[in-house]
């Protein structure tokens, strides 16, 4: 790492932040293109949020990415939002300008598209109805992403049915609410499977989902890295799905963030993978 006196800073904020890989993933781009800068992990309490904010651009911030529980509190401290983070409803970036203002965008979508790009067969995001598990702010990126791809019909199954028809309210009649009750019904005829809950994470109860009706060529998809192979994948491998891990959304929605604030688009190469997991 390279740190002078004019070493651009960014960094993550979070409550807690201290299981955030961001800080190991970013130090990785400095060492790898040898740029004067460091990204760091901030703990920001809810109540402190808006006195941290409101001192990057004084504090040499180039920015900050966000993570729970600011990416939606964030948008109301901040000069301007992007239209793709406005329409999501969260920011998990934010670009300090030169003239200290404050620029909010969305790069989960980027990442989730991409890295289901990279993991389905041909390189290509199946346009075939989707199902999603969830309606949270990491489904709302999800949802906009395959919206904006074009898929024919997302299926959005939630615990709580209401916050699925608020979500589905905001995006268009391309998303059809479903009952919790129903998702596996609803996994018939679906080319796609992603699960943006963290049911199957380290530490929270398992996805009870049968996968009997969800056709063997349907791409399966689970933003949870911890661990990278969920049972649900685990399940869908077995079944012969091809299965996309959440490992790659992490890394590429840190793509566009990097570029922003160090000058440089940096690679997500192979060696990444193991070392952000270390």
């Amino acid at each position: 790492m390279i740190l002078s006196g004019k070493a651009r800073l960014a960094g993550v904020i979070g409550w807690p932040v201290k299981h955030s890989r961001s800080p190991r993933l970013h130090g990785w781009w400095l060492d790898r293109y040898r740029i004067d800068g460091a990204y760091v992990p901030l703990a920001v309490a809810p109540d402190d949020l808006a006195a941290v904010i409101a001192a990057l651009a004084k504090m040499g911030f180039a920015g900050v990415n966000l993570t729970v529980p600011h990416k939606e509190a964030v948008i109301e401290l901040l000069d301007a939002v992007d239209p793709l983070a406005a329409r999501i409803g969260a920011v998990n970036t934010v670009v300090v300008g030169a003239d200290g203002s404050l620029l909010g965008r969305n790069t989960d979508a980027f990442g989730f598209l991409e890295n289901l790009r990279r993991g389905s067969p041909g390189g290509v995001v199946p346009r075939g109805p989707a199902v999603v598990l969830g309606a949270g702010g990491a489904a709302r990126a999800v949802v906009a992403a395959l919206a904006d791809a074009g898929a024919s019909e997302i299926r959005l199954a939630n615990r709580s049915l209401e916050r699925a028809e608020n979500l589905a309210g905001a995006f268009g009649a391309t998303v059809k609410p479903v009952a919790w009750t129903e998702a596996a019904a609803a996994l018939d005829g679906a080319a796609l499977l992603i699960n943006t809950t963290t049911l199957g994470m380290d530490g929270a109860p398992p996805l009870d989902l049968p996968l009997d009706a969800l056709p063997p060529t349907a791409v399966v998809n689970d933003i949870v890295y911890v661990p990278l192979e969920t049972d649900l994948l685990a399940r869908a491998r077995a079944r012969g799905n091809p299965v996309v891990d959440g490992l790659g959304m992490l890394l590429w929605q840190a793509v566009p963030g990097f570029e922003a604030w160090f000058g440089v688009r940096p690679e997500v190469e192979p060696a990444l993978r193991p070392f952000v997991l270390g």
